[in-house]
C-alpha cells in the first residue's frame, strides 16, 4: 500500500461531495466508492438503496467473519469544496469530510487489500449515519449478528486512540401549546407558551446528571409570532447523552413525566435516545488485539456516537475509531495526519488476521 494511492482515492471520494439527504450527490459518491473498493479489493461492490440514499456492500465470500463499518454521507452541503478544497500540505489532507469519515474507509480499504484472502470480510458503508442512521440500522444490525465481530472506521479519538466506549445520543423535541390573545388588551385571555416554555427548560435542564455521565441540554428553543400576541405555540429541543441503559431509561422516563405548570397549557414530546451507549466492555477483546498490534495506542471513551452504538447494544463485539487520525470533525478546520494513514491501515491488516484466525 502506498500514500499517494491512498491519497488519490480520498480525493475523489471528498471531491464528489456527499451531503446527508441528497440523494444525487449520495449515488454520485456510493457509485465512486463501489468503484474504489472493485479496483482495490476485486468482487462486485453492490448498491442498496433506500429513502436516504444508496449504502454500499461488498463481500470477500465464506462465512461472514468480521464487519468493516463506516458511511460515506457528510455534514457539509454542496458548494463547500469550493469554499474549502481538497488539499495535501505540511502534512495534512484537508476539505471536506476527510476526517469523518472518509479517510477512514480509504485506509480499511487498502488495508484490507494488503490481504491474499479476503474471505469472511464484509464491508457496509451506509448513507444515512451523520442523520441518525435510521434508514440503516436493521442492516447494520443484522450484517453485524451475522459476522459476528465489527471494526468502525469513524475517526481517531485525540492524540489518535481508539474509541472503546461512547455515550448514547438521544434528541428530543418538546411541543408546547397554549392560546394567542392580544398581549396589551387581555394577556391573561391566553395561555403563554412561552411561559410554559421556560418552566419546562429547568425542568428538562434538571434532568442531567454530571456525575452519572449523562447531559441533558436544552439547545435550540422558538415561540411567538409578534411582540403584541401572546405565544400559542413554542418548541425546545434536547441534546441528550448517556453512559448507561439505566440512564437512558431514567431520562425517558423524566421527558415522559413532563407536565405543563399553566393551566390549559399542552405538551408534547417527541423523540428519543436513538443510539443506546457503547460499553467499554463491548471493545475489550478486540482493543487488546489492537494494542499488541500498535504498542502504546490509547482506548478513549468519548460522548459522541456512531453506528458503533447499534453493534455495541446488541452484544456484538465492536471496536471503533480505526479511522483517521486527524481532528475536527465537522469544522471547517478538519484534517487528517498523512504520517499515520500507513499506519492505521496495516492496523485494519493485523485486526483481520487475528479476528479470522
Amino acid at each position: 500500500m502506498t500514500v499517494d494511492a491512498m491519497i488519490e482515492d480520498l480525493r475523489t471520494l471528498v471531491e464528489i461531495e456527499s451531503p446527508s439527504g441528497d440523494i444525487e450527490a449520495l449515488t454520485a459518491s456510493a457509485e465512486a466508492l463501489a468503484a474504489i473498493l472493485e479496483t482495490r479489493l476485486g468482487g462486485t461492490a453492490a448498491l442498496v438503496e433506500s429513502a436516504a440514499g444508496p449504502h454500499v456492500r461488498w463481500s470477500g465470500g465464506g462465512e461472514p467473519r468480521v464487519l468493516i463499518l463506516g458511511h460515506h454521507d457528510t455534514v457539509f452541503p454542496i458548494g463547500t469544496l469550493a469554499r474549502r478544497p481538497f488539499a495535501v500540505a505540511d502534512g495534512k489532507v484537508t476539505g471536506p469530510g476527510v476526517f469523518d469519515m472518509l479517510g477512514g474507509l480509504v485506509q480499511a480499504i487498502h488495508g484490507l487489500a494488503a490481504l491474499d484472502d479476503l474471505t469472511g470480510v464484509e464491508i457496509l458503508v451506509t448513507a444515512d449515519e451523520e442523520t441518525g442512521s435510521h434508514g440503516s440500522r436493521t442492516l447494520i444490525e443484522d450484517r453485524a449478528r451475522a459476522c459476528g465481530t465489527v471494526l468502525v472506521f469513524e475517526g481517531a479519538a485525540d492524540g489518535g486512540g481508539l474509541k472503546i466506549g461512547r455515550k448514547g445520543c438521544g434528541r428530543f423535541e418538546v411541543v408546547i401549546t397554549g392560546r394567542a390573545s392580544h398581549a396589551g388588551l387581555e394577556p391573561e385571555a391566553g395561555i403563554n407558551a412561552l411561559t410554559e416554555a421556560a418552566h419546562q427548560v429547568l425542568a428538562i435542564a434538571a434532568l442531567g446528571r454530571p456525575e452519572a455521565g449523562t447531559s441533558v441540554t436544552p439547545t435550540v428553543a422558538s415561540a411567538g409570532t409578534a411582540s403584541n400576541v401572546v405565544p400559542a405555540s413554542a418548541t425546545v429541543v434536547v441534546d441528550v447523552r448517556v453512559e448507561s441503559a439505566a440512564e437512558k431509561e431514567r431520562v425517558e422516563a423524566g421527558f415522559a413525566a413532563l407536565t405543563p405548570r399553566l393551566d390549559g397549557a399542552e405538551i408534547a414530546v417527541l423523540g428519543g435516545i436513538h443510539r443506546p451507549p457503547m460499553p467499554e466492555s463491548a471493545a475489550a477483546d478486540l482493543f487488546a488485539v489492537a494494542e499488541r498490534l500498535l504498542p502504546g495506542v490509547a482506548g478513549v471513551a468519548v460522548g459522541g456516537g456512531s453506528d458503533g452504538n447499534l453493534t455495541a447494544a446488541i452484544g456484538v463485539p465492536t471496536l471503533d475509531g480505526l479511522g483517521a487520525v486527524g481532528g475536527g470533525a465537522h469544522a471547517d478546520h478538519e484534517y487528517l495526519l498523512v504520517e499515520s494513514m500507513v499506519e492505521r491501515a496495516a492496523l485494519v491488516t493485523g485486526l483481520v488476521v487475528a479476528i479470522r484466525s
